[in-house]
């Protein structure tokens, strides 16, 4: 039996999230365990008048490349892909793992290869994001190994999932309206700041944001949502900061995770479990070692950490630093491979001054 749920999602994708419009090429892409709700997400496009076509990926083959590929397949990319890229007009990606831990065992570097040669099609997607040219959402299909890596049965994972995205409540799409008003009175006021200095018995850190401009995230790329992000000036980070929760990145999951930074760039970097793997990824490219988006996560539905970037860095109370690739519309000029997101927690024992006035106090803003 098909659970109605997944009918009301994909009406809200398709029609809140992405607006897709009569005519619009829509490409809908996923893993094969996401069917269902790739079902339901081209139905509402056909039904909207749009064209949409699927990409479905199909669990072990990046496995094959890593292992079997020579160095000129793995740093290869079709030039359909760019093609590609340059002519949807709407795109909705779907995370639904067969297993999570998949791509554990691939030599780091071999990984980082592949992120480095898919760098040009990764920045021109957000090229024509940050133009207008493009509009595109990534939502979480619930299986059971995302289940598992959250700790929960999957009946439990998908009320999780399915409640941060406000699914539960009778009009979801006044309640995301409602979030964004909320928030927009927090961009409002960081668009006047220029200086935020984070403290907590865990971090110190300080980043410029001055000129810079902030997004309200409020179910529109992301699907749940809930927070409100820039791209920091690249030269001006410095401080240190031990991040709260693992960071996972390509299967990989690092731990106790210390950065310190100096005029703008990682100068130390620590970590109790895969710091090699961490090394790894700051050493990519130039651009890997700089904090490219900034953020705070204010869904305050999200409680607790599930192993899922989509979800965790949302979490009311918390920030997050993605180290790499920024978004181009923040006003950042960073572009890298990569894009790592790592989460502090500052719902206890914590600060954030602007320009020397506090702002916000364990996990809140004082609105």
């Amino acid at each position: 039996m098909k659970d109605p749920r997944l009918t009301k999602l994909a009406q809200v994708l398709m029609h809140y999230s992405l607006r897709v419009k009569r005519g619009q090429l829509v490409r809908i892409s996923g893993s094969a365990a996401a069917e269902p709700l790739i079902a339901e997400a081209y139905r509402e496009a056909i039904a909207a008048g749009a064209h949409p076509f699927v990409r479905v990926s199909v669990d072990g083959l990046d496995e094959i490349l890593y292992k079997q590929g020579t160095e000129e397949q793995i740093r290869f990319v079709s030039p359909l892909a760019l093609d590609e890229v340059e002519k949807i007009e709407a795109s909705l990606g779907m995370w639904a793992h067969y297993n999570t831990r998949g791509l554990t065992g691939i030599d780091p570097k071999r990984m980082a290869m592949r992120n480095e040669a898919l760098r040009p099609v990764n920045k021109r997607f957000l090229e024509r994001a940050a133009a207008g040219e493009l509009q595109w959402c990534g939502t979480q299909y619930p299986t059971h190994a995302d289940a598992q890596e959250a700790e929960m049965s999957l009946s439990e994972y998908e009320d999780f999932v399915f409640g941060a995205g406000l699914l539960d409540r009778d009009d979801p799409v006044s309640a995301w309206e409602q979030v964004r008003r909320e928030q927009e009175r927090i961009t409002k006021l960081l668009a006047t700041k220029d200086e935020l200095r984070l403290q907590s018995p865990t971090v110190d850190l300080t980043v410029r944001v001055g000129g810079r401009r902030w997004i309200n995230a409020a179910g529109e790329k992301n699907f749940p949502d809930g927070e409100v992000f820039t791209g920091p000036v690249e030269t001006a980070t410095r401080g240190r900061v031990r991040f709260s929760f693992p960071a996972i990145y390509g299967g990989r999951e690092v731990q106790g995770i210390t950065l310190t930074f100096a005029d703008g760039r990682v100068s130390e970097a620590t970590a109790e479990k895969g710091e090699e793997f961490l090394r790894a990824m700051l050493d990519l490219d130039a651009g890997a070692g700089v904090v490219g988006e900034f953020a705070f996560g204010l869904n305050y539905d999200i409680t607790r950490f599930t192993r899922n970037i989509l979800f965790d860095e949302k979490i009311g109370g918390t920030v997050h630093m993605a180290l790499g690739a920024a978004y181009p519309e923040t006003g950042s000029s960073n572009t890298s491979g990569l894009h790592w997101d790592m989460i502090a927690d500052l719902r206890a024992d914590s600060e954030v001054l602007a320009d020397g006035e506090v702002i916000y106090r364990n996990g809140r803003f004082l609105l």
